[in-house]
């Protein structure tokens, strides 16, 4: 069976910032973040998802996912997802 691996950004307008991660599930994923699921996200409880990309292994997930995360750029984050602030 064929399990889509997600690399996901989320974002929260309460904090003003995003969040990049990548998992099976998006939905529970969605849910531990905004019930204080991850040490990261616990602060706020308005997480959005506002960009996903599918991978069919963890593998590739997981490097697209430090590969935004080593720009540590929101413009490139923006640019992404086409936020029009």
């Amino acid at each position: 069976m064929f399990m889509a691996v997600l690399v996901y950004i989320l974002y929260s307008k309460v904090l003003d910032k995003f969040y990049v991660g990548h998992t099976h599930n998006l939905t529970d994923r969605l849910f531990r973040h905004n019930n204080s699921g991850s040490k990261s996200t616990k602060n706020t409880s308005d997480w959005k998802v506002v960009h996903t990309e599918e991978f069919s292994d963890r593998s590739a997930a997981f490097t697209r996912e430090m590969e935004i995360k080593k720009k540590k750029s929101r413009k490139y984050i923006e640019g992404l997802i086409n936020i029009n602030k």
